[in-house]
């Protein structure tokens, strides 16, 4: 399994390609990730004039430490392999990963890879663009563990529950909202992504939830996400990332904790004991390994 690139996705803000207004005040904000959107987001008659909107901000925008994304269209449209080859000639060097929408196998994945492969080579790019894909047909669901390990430069799948729930016949009217199911309706395909995406060593992040003003409802989707493994969740609107950003990050006291216990454990297997008791709880291999989960976090956004 080769190493993938360690990015933070507590929050991936969605923004019209269109817009340079947005694409400004998104390089601007504190996402972790800004997925610049060539698709849904983009009529028909723009995407080749967005092409070149995106290209312009990802070029002359001061990003910081925000992942650089652009999301494409798919490959069963007659756009996708010319957003691939515009944006990745055009700001290749200041491109992180590309989005791709609504493969339904390993095979539709291979191609954005191999085109990817022949840019880099013709380019000379030194860094290797990455790949994000979104899950949200029914197929692709059925073939998620396929997709996961589809390519090397597979870096995280997305749960994309608008289109999934249109793909399966789901009745709803907001996008990642329950309504009139026990339960949680989607608890079953994001914990299916999640464990694909798991076992492949990628990232696995939750889509859309369209009520952006129903802030409450959005932090109990974003803790369902994360307490099934997930890394992070989508932000349609800018006032979505805060709550998506403390949702997904350990408290300083749950890290001081897990740390302590990682500690004791060394200790005690120094000593030839398998485990030991901490502050009412009972430390050992299985408990040392599920608390590094939280250090790697904390590392990895810096506590």
């Amino acid at each position: 399994m080769s190493k993938k690139p360690m990015r933070l996705r507590r929050s991936q803000l969605a923004v019209p390609g269109v817009s340079e207004k947005m694409l400004s005040k998104a390089a601007a904000s504190n996402a972790d990730h800004v997925f610049c959107d060539l698709e849904d987001a983009v009529a028909p008659s723009a995407k080749a004039g967005a092409r070149d909107t995106i290209c312009d901000a990802l070029n002359e925008l001061d990003w910081g430490n925000t992942v650089r994304c652009v999301r494409v269209n798919d490959i069963g449209t007659q756009w996708c392999y010319e957003d691939i080859i515009t944006v990745v000639e055009k700001a290749g060097k200041n491109i992180d990963t590309i989005m791709l929408p609504k493969p339904l196998n390993a095979s539709d994945v291979q191609f954005a890879d191999t085109l990817l492969t022949q840019l880099e080579m013709k380019l000379g790019l030194e860094n290797k663009i990455g790949l994000e894909v979104l899950i949200e047909e029914v197929e692709a669901m059925q073939n998620v563990n396929k997709i996961a390990t589809s390519c090397a430069r597979l870096e995280c799948m997305i749960f994309g529950m608008g289109d999934y729930a249109a793909s399966q016949g789901l009745v709803m009217e907001n996008i990642g909202l329950n309504e009139s199911y026990p339960g949680d309706i989607f608890h079953y395909p994001r914990y299916q992504v999640t464990i694909a995406a798991r076992a492949a060593g990628i990232d696995a992040v939750d889509g859309p939830f369209v009520d952006f003003k129903n802030t409450e409802a959005y932090r109990v989707e974003c803790q369902r996400a994360l307490a099934l493994g997930m890394v992070g969740k989508w932000a349609i609107h800018p006032s979505q990332i805060d709550p998506a950003l403390e949702v997904f990050s350990p408290s300083q006291s749950d890290v001081d904790f897990a740390r302590e216990v990682i500690e004791v454990y060394k200790k005690a297997e120094s000593e030839g004991l398998g485990s030991v008791g901490h502050k009412g709880i009972m430390v050992d291999a299985a408990s040392s390994r599920l608390f590094q989960n939280t250090v790697d976090r904390a590392d990895l956004i810096g506590m």
